[in-house]
């Protein structure tokens, strides 16, 4: 039996841009493209339009778990943030009270700041387990060479030092995820905070203005990461080969 007909089918790989058309572009569109009454055969109204945006991320996750039998961090984590959108929501929904509405900044706002925060909590509590997320996500085999650098940390009496390298990348990466929380929060309350409650239209309105946060908070979560990553990349890269006396090429496994 070949090695390619040995591989179980559950290896398969995470597709990051499905996980975007999914999670993020597909309700941004249902969400300001749909949610109005009545004009053209898209517009189905604030209620189904909120409940398709919200179906579909969830679907698709459940499909997901169903099919690869595993669990993918950010993917459950984006799956709670469905939910509580449409608890949020239900919330709103349930009374034609004006003054009922005007806590949709505040409940939008702690939403969207407690998604980044879980996150990057997981890598802090990840830190001393077998299998620290940090190493899967930044620190991990297919980039760095850790029987070589391992070796070379053993030899020159540095696997203290190198412990606190990957401890101190770790809080930075958890600083890029509260930098994300506090900017989400900002971004719920600029789209909401001027929201009027009493618009006939109130419901379209708050549809839009979701759609638009769940675009908008892709980047805000999306480009810290990016910079803070691409920082501690090279951060880690420095301290390793201080402490190993190893060569960048040697470092990182070869291409």
């Amino acid at each position: 039996m070949s090695e390619e007909t040995a591989k179980p089918a559950t290896q398969q790989q995470d597709s990051p841009l499905a996980d975007i058309l999914v999670n993020v572009l597909a309700p941004v569109l249902i969400l300001s493209k749909c949610s109005k009454d009545g004009e053209s055969f898209y517009h189905l109204g604030p209620y189904i339009a909120m409940g398709l945006a919200l179906s579909i991320p969830l679907i698709y996750g459940i499909w997901h778990f169903a099919k690869l039998k595993k669990i993918n961090v950010f993917s459950a984590v984006g799956l709670a943030n469905v939910l509580l959108t449409g608890l949020i929501t239900i919330y709103l929904y349930s009374s034609d009270d004006p003054s009922h509405r005007t806590h949709a900044p505040l409940l939008f706002g702690i939403k969207e700041a407690i998604q980044p925060l879980i996150l990057g909590s997981l890598f802090l509590f990840t830190h001393k387990k077998k299998s620290p997320l940090f190493n899967a996500f930044i620190y991990n085999e297919g980039i760095f060479d850790h029987g070589r650098i391992n070796k070379k940390l053993k030899e020159n009496d540095k696997v203290e030092e190198h412990k606190h390298l990957l401890w101190t990348s770790t809080l930075l990466f958890f600083g890029s995820f509260c930098l994300s929380a506090a900017m989400n929060l900002g971004l719920a309350w600029y789209f909401l905070h001027d929201l009027d409650p009493s618009a006939e239209n109130w419901k379209e309105l708050y549809n839009e203005d979701v759609g638009r946060i769940t675009g908008w908070g892709f980047l805000v979560i999306g480009v810290p990461l990016l910079v803070v990553g691409g920082f501690i990349l090279a951060r880690l890269i420095k301290g390793l080969k201080t402490l190993t006396g190893l060569e960048t090429e040697k470092i990182l496994q070869a291409r």
